[in-house]
C-alpha cells in the first residue's frame, strides 16, 4: 500500500514540480476531458461540435468553451452558434449561449471587470461582447479584416486585440464606442498573442511567416520580429518575462525564445503537431495539445524538454490545455 502511495504521488511530480489538474479541449471529439497529473482521464462533459478555446470565469467557477463546428479555421462551412459553460466543481454542463446569427466562434476572454465575454467569430467575421449571465450577445464589432482568431485585452481591457489571420493585421477596437482605433500591419497568417504585465508590449505569432511581432502598446506598430521554427501559432510568456514560450505546429516542437536577444533559444520535439501551448502558474511547465496524435504534452521550461506524454482516448483531438487551479 505505501508503495503504491509513494509511486502515485511520483506520478503526479516530474523534477520536483507537481503536474496540475487539466482540462482539455478535445476538439474532434466534441468535449472537454478532466485529467489528473498522471494523467488519468478523470471525466468529461460533451460540449457543441468542434471546440477550439476556453476561458475560465473570474470566480473560476465556471469555464465557458467556444463551439466553433469546424474543424479548421481554412475549412468552408456555416460552423456552429453556441458557447457551452462547463460547472467546474461539477464537471457538468450548466449551460449554453446562443449567438444567433454569429457563428464559429473562436477566441475568448473575460473582461476583468464585468465578467462580459471577449469573442472572435468567423461567420460573419467580427468581435462579440457577450453576457453570460443573460446569455445574449450585447455587441459586434467591425475587425476590418478576415478571419479574427485570438483576442487580447489592451491596457486597463479598455480594448480589445484581435489578430486578423486572414489579412495580416492586429486590430484594436474600443469596447466602448465600438471604434477602430488602429489596424497594426503583422506578418502573414497572425494568431496567439501574449502581453506583457505593465501592457507596453505583445508578442503575437505569424504562423505563416514563422516570426513573433513585438508590438508597442502605446505608439501602436510593431517595432521588431523574433525568427522562429515552422507556423508558431500559440504563445505564453513565463512570470518573469524573460522567456517566450510558443508551439511549433508543421515544426512538431515547443520552442523558447528569449526575450532580451529577441532570439529562438531551442526547441524540444514533439510526438506529432502540437496545436496549442499554456503555462503552469509558476511558469516552469509547457502543456501542449497534439491533436492528430491523440496525445498531451508536458516540457519542463528551465529544461528545455519534453519530459511526459499523456494519452487521450483515440479520436479525441486534444487542442486548447488549462491547468486548474
Amino acid at each position: 500500500m505505501k508503495r503504491s502511495l509513494l509511486l502515485f504521488a511520483l506520478a503526479l511530480t516530474v523534477l520536483g514540480q507537481t503536474i496540475p489538474t487539466m482540462a482539455v479541449v478535445e476538439k474532434k471529439a466534441g468535449k472537454v476531458g478532466f485529467y489528473s497529473g498522471d494523467g488519468r482521464r478523470l471525466s468529461e462533459v460533451q460540449v457543441g461540435s468542434f471546440p477550439h478555446e476556453m476561458a475560465l470565469s473570474p470566480d473560476r467557477r465556471l469555464l465557458y468553451v467556444t463551439d466553433n463546428g469546424l474543424l479548421w479555421m481554412t475549412d468552408k462551412g456555416d460552423g456552429v452558434n453556441s458557447i457551452s459553460i462547463i460547472d467546474l466543481a461539477a464537471r457538468k454542463k450548466a449551460g449554453v449561449i446562443d449567438l444567433g446569427m454569429y457563428r464559429r466562434p473562436h477566441g475568448i476572454l473575460v473582461h476583468p471587470r464585468t465578467g462580459q465575454l471577449v469573442v472572435t467569430i468567423e461567420n460573419p467575421y467580427g468581435l462579440l461582447s457577450v453576457d453570460p449571465v443573460a446569455k445574449k450577445v450585447l455587441r459586434k464589432y467591425d475587425v476590418k479584416g478576415d478571419s479574427p482568431h485570438m483576442v487580447l485585452f489592451g491596457p486597463g481591457a479598455e480594448t480589445a486585440w484581435a489578430s486578423n489571420a486572414g489579412t495580416g493585421t492586429l486590430v484594436v477596437v474600443n469596447l466602448a464606442s465600438g471604434n477602430v482605433e488602429k489596424l497594426i500591419p503583422t506578418g502573414k497568417n497572425p494568431q496567439g498573442g501574449v502581453m506583457t504585465r505593465d501592457g507596453k508590449r505583445i508578442y503575437l505569432t505569424n504562423a505563416a511567416s514563422n516570426t513573433i511581432s513585438i508590438v508597442d502598446t502605446v505608439r501602436r506598430e510593431v517595432i521588431g520580429e523574433i525568427a522562429t521554427g515552422n507556423l508558431p501559432a500559440r504563445i505564453a510568456l513565463t512570470p518573469d518575462e524573460k522567456m517566450l514560450v510558443y508551439n511549433l505546429q508543421i515544426g512538431e516542437a515547443v520552442a523558447f525564445a528569449d526575450v532580451a536577444t529577441r532570439k529562438e533559444v531551442a526547441q524540444a520535439k514533439l510526438p506529432g503537431r502540437p496545436l496549442s501551448v499554456s503555462l503552469s502558474a509558476d511558469g516552469r511547465l509547457a502543456f501542449l495539445g497534439v491533436q492528430d496524435s491523440d496525445k498531451i504534452a508536458i516540457a519542463s521550461v528551465p529544461e528545455r524538454r519534453l519530459i511526459k506524454v499523456f494519452d487521450t482516448p483515440s479520436g479525441a483531438g486534444p487542442d486548447t490545455i488549462m491547468p486548474l487551479p
